[in-house]
């Protein structure tokens, strides 16, 4: 039964009568509460129920024994809805962008559950129980006020994405370094570690990883065994140097590194045959090293607001630029590698 988005405030009185229905999307309607008739609903394996403006679930929905799915993004709940801990067979809960201030001691109870989402609810921590999910594939706790992850985080092996970004984390545990099968991404922007783990460089299939808006000054040198990664966000952090090892990072296809104090780049770098975006906006370089030549891959080169005099001809070895972006730089005269790429129709911005 679809009908999202179609202004409905109150249940369908038919949808009781229609015991046969497998999926419900009532997203993005005005419903402020569920009926108890909904129990009878007993083949039901998905519920759409986002963007609406329950305040609870009624404790029938204890009874929908087939339910797989349930999403409940975006309403107004104020306390995790206790009957669906009734629901064995449950692999989905989606519980983003309510007023759920803690979740239960026994949420382990749901031994299918496979993905979950409880971020922004406003949890100041996690109880025991998450770490012992060890099915779960999916787990997005951002946008809260959390203030630790414990050791046990590393039980959860089968993880394959892990958002813990917009908290208020201190530091990151070792054994984030144990989830091997993080394959999909791992945000862990925004929240106020200065460092995080050498252990992070064991999660080699891991294809984006998030660590923006920190206050990172340095990085470990194992982050270049992330074999797998594509996408490596590190802006407006305090970092003034890049390990050498990044130069390993043969699948990397774009590396924000904006917002922070670099003052130069390793050389290494240029070994980067994938990367097609590089973006080094405010930053403090003087100089681009001359193996930036080695990106042959690069499409677009952001370089505004450093402290660039001069530029490398090795610029001119870029096939693929579309794009060199150098406002808010003070170049010494016009370099001749400018009028190379124009007139290979690289867009270049003075």
């Amino acid at each position: 039964m679809p009908a999202p988005g179609r202004a409905i405030d109150t249940w369908p009185g038919e949808v009781g009568d229609l015991t046969e229905l497998r999926r419900i999307d009532l997203a993005w309607n005005r419903l402020a509460e569920l009926p108890a008739s909904i129990g009878g609903l007993t083949r039901l394996v998905t519920l759409r129920l986002d963007g609406n403006r329950l305040t609870g679930l009624p404790p029938e929905v204890a009874r929908l024994r087939a339910l797989r799915e349930i999403h409940l993004d975006g309403n107004a709940l104020d306390a995790f809805p206790r009957a669906l801990l009734d629901l064995p067979g449950l692999t989905t809960l989606s519980l983003y962008g309510n007023q759920v201030a803690e979740l239960p001691a026994d949420l382990d109870r749901l031994a299918s559950l496979r993905h979950l989402a409880a971020g922004g609810n406003g949890l100041t921590s996690v109880p025991d129980a998450v770490w012992r999910m060890t099915g779960l594939r999916s787990l997005n706790l951002a946008e809260n006020a959390i203030t630790e992850i414990p050791e046990s985080i590393g039980r959860l092996r089968e993880l394959r994405m892990l958002d813990l970004g917009h908290n208020r984390l201190a530091r990151i545990p070792e054994a984030i370094g144990d989830l091997v099968n993080l394959t999909d991404y791992l945000y862990l922007s925004d929240n106020g570690f200065t460092s995080v783990p050498s252990s992070l460089g064991r999660l080699r299939r891991l294809a984006y990883l998030n660590l923006t808006d920190n206050r990172l000054t340095d990085l470990p040198g194992s982050l270049g065994d992330l074999a797998g990664l594509v996408e490596l966000r590190l802006y407006n952090n305090r970092l003034t140097a890049l390990p050498e090892s990044f130069g390993r990072l043969a699948a990397l296809r774009e590396l924000h590194l904006r917002g922070n104090r670099l003052a130069g780049l390793p050389s290494a770098l240029g070994g980067l045959r994938e990367l097609r975006v590089l973006d080094l906006r405010d930053n403090v370089l003087t100089r681009l090293t001359d193996a930036v030549g080695g990106l042959t891959a690069l499409t677009h080169l952001d370089l505004r607001n450093n402290r660039l005099r001069d530029l490398p001809e090795a610029l001119a070895a870029l096939p693929r630029l579309e794009k060199l972006d150098l406002r808010w730089n003070k170049l010494d005269g016009h370099p001749a590698v400018l009028d190379t790429l124009r007139e290979r129709g690289c867009a270049v911005l003075l």
